[in-house]
């Protein structure tokens, strides 16, 4: 029997978008709005929670649409090296389980995980995000290894701004701890009254009552990425996983908080990035990029009220 009412015109709808997808966005397209009803240049709204894993030294939560990131960082003390013996090290990892999509496989790595860890590490690093000294220890004797692990929940589509946006958070949020070290120059956690490990506050070894204080990680310019799908003479803010798949041709800008340009992606696609489209994205990431400063701003306050 043939569905009538509404509900059979929202199935014929949902048929046809299943059947010919493309023929269904170009007439949102062509019309200057999409199926969600966002305008062509507007990011999906976007929520930061920070400090959602107490066992983790910094974590946060990042919802972007319904792509949907969880962000830790855990600190261990390492040896720094010969050529930077007062300078700590970050290594990024992100990771896409089954559960995020239905292209994630049980048993094998999903293909987008090694690109997207290797563009976060670049956009840290080339930001200049993390000042490698401000995670020294005792210089040429302990520094922190910061793991920074990034978990994809729901991958519905621009990735790398929600997991360069999850991983930054959690380093807004990340406090270093207070610290001792022995004459053997073991580091040991140390009491916030006395600024001495508790199993050694008589241990006349100890080198120094405190070698680090506990303190949040300063950070430098802030890396913030938009993805756009291009469709004809079209430019798409922060596509949706479907949008990606049916318009083919992403580019993605990442600038830091001071407007320079940090990386510029375009895997392919058969729509040519035009100096006009490179112009646009990057004004378009300008402004998202005051979005996001907002929304993480928002989150340290309600943090910092909460605790």
């Amino acid at each position: 029997m043939a569905a009538s009412g509404d509900g059979g015109a929202d199935m014929e709808v949902e048929a046809f978008r299943r059947l010919y997808p493309a023929r269904f966005y170009q007439r949102y397209l062509d019309a200057a709005v999409r199926p969600d009803a966002r305008l062509l240049n507007r990011a999906r709204s976007t929520s930061i929670s920070l400090g959602p894993v107490p066992t983790a030294d910094g974590s946060a939560l990042v919802k972007v649409g319904n792509t949907t990131m969880l962000a830790g960082v855990k600190l261990e003390v390492m040896t720094p090296s010969s050529e930077g013996p007062d300078l700590g090290q970050v290594v990024v990892e992100f990771h896409m389980p089954p559960i995020c999509s239905p292209q994630s496989r049980p048993g094998r790595p999903a293909e987008a995980a090694c690109t997207i860890t290797e563009q976060l590490t670049n956009a840290l690093k080339s930001s200049e995000l993390v000042d490698l000294h401000e995670l020294s220890i005792a210089p040429g004797k302990a520094a922190w290894m910061a793991y920074l692990d990034i978990y994809c929940l729901d991958a519905d589509g621009s990735l790398l701004d929600a997991a360069l946006l999850a991983s930054v958070s959690a380093l807004a949020h990340l406090q270093i701890p207070s610290v001792a070290m022995t004459e053997e120059g073991t580091v040991i956690p140390a009491l916030p009254e006395t600024g001495i490990s508790n199993h050694l506050s008589n241990d006349k070894h100890l080198q120094q009552p405190t070698v680090s204080e506990q303190r949040r990680l300063k950070l430098g310019a802030i890396p913030w990425s938009l993805t756009c799908a291009l469709y004809k003479k079209h430019v798409l803010a922060d596509p949706t996983a479907e949008e990606e798949t049916v318009l083919h041709t992403i580019l993605t800008v990442i600038i830091d908080s001071s407007g320079r340009l940090v990386a510029f992606y375009k895997p392919g696609g058969s729509i040519p990035a035009t100096t006009n489209i490179i112009q646009e994205c990057i004004s378009l990431a300008k402004r998202r990029s005051k979005e996001l400063q907002r929304s993480l701003d928002e989150a340290i306050t309600q943090y910092e009220s909460e605790t």
